[in-house]
């Protein structure tokens, strides 16, 4: 499992159930999180008028979580960001959402 999130490259990290996981936005990581959950524009300007929806905070994590267990499951996932709660997740958020902007 990767180590660290390596910021110069536009990922993030979330520590679940005492576990890091490096959040990676890949090319194809950001087109399976597209296709679940539409327009990645759109899904920007849903978190900037405070619209986005946990549902999709956690689909677009699961895509791009770099080396996932295989006993981590998307239903043990979204329970474990539910108690880090938003103040846990907004700001491995604001990297990704800045990185999906900007780019490399």
């Amino acid at each position: 499992m990767s180590d660290r999130a390596n910021t110069l490259r536009g990922e993030a990290e979330l520590i679940i159930n005492g576990q890091r996981l490096v959040l990676r936005p890949s090319f194809a990581a950001l087109v399976a999180a597209e296709e679940e959950l539409g327009s990645l524009f759109d899904l920007v300007e849903r978190a900037a008028n405070g619209r986005l929806l946990l549902a999709e905070i956690a689909g677009l994590f699961w895509h791009l979580i770099e080396d996932r267990s295989e006993d981590l499951t998307r239903e043990r996932f979204g329970e474990a960001m539910l108690l880090l709660g938003l103040t846990g997740v907004t700001p491995p958020l604001k990297i990704l959402l800045k990185q999906i902007l900007q780019g490399r």
